[in-house]
């Protein structure tokens, strides 16, 4: 099965507090309108860190800070398998726009379930509520 390597910025409101993150619902594809963390594909000579910042500038016009690894969730789609690196991140300079996802949300700890979030996500979330506010 090809493996498929990603980044995925669980953009919060401050890396220090924590107390809201930034979902995204798909705009596209087989799994258009399930919520996702923004990011993407890995390409090569190119650090997880580095694709963050590439993919949130490319999908949002954002500049972010990317903070510490959360997680590496793998996880076997029908058709491949995914290896996604989750790192906290924060905004550095931009307003988040909406360039490829049909809809945001910023969500607090207790709306974390109130979206349908893609399988992989939906793996990362119980520790993302340890760790927010």
């Amino acid at each position: 099965m090809k493996t498929v390597k990603v980044a995925a910025a669980v953009i919060c409101d401050s890396l220090r507090s924590k107390t809201r993150i930034f979902a995204t619902a798909r705009g596209y594809g087989e799994f258009k309108g399930m919520w996702e963390f923004p990011g993407g594909k890995i390409e090569l000579r190119e650090t997880p860190q580095q694709a963050l910042v590439r993919e949130i500038q490319e999908e949002l016009d954002t500049a972010i800070r990317v903070g510490e690894l959360i997680e590496t969730i793998e996880y076997d789609y029908p058709d491949f398998h995914l290896s996604m690196d989750c790192f906290w991140c924060e905004v550095m300079d931009g307003d988040l726009v909406l360039l490829e996802a049909q809809e945001a949300r910023w969500l607090t700890k207790k709306e974390l379930d109130s979206v349908k979030w893609l399988p992989a996500d939906q793996e990362l979330i119980g520790r993302i509520l340890r760790q927010m506010e």
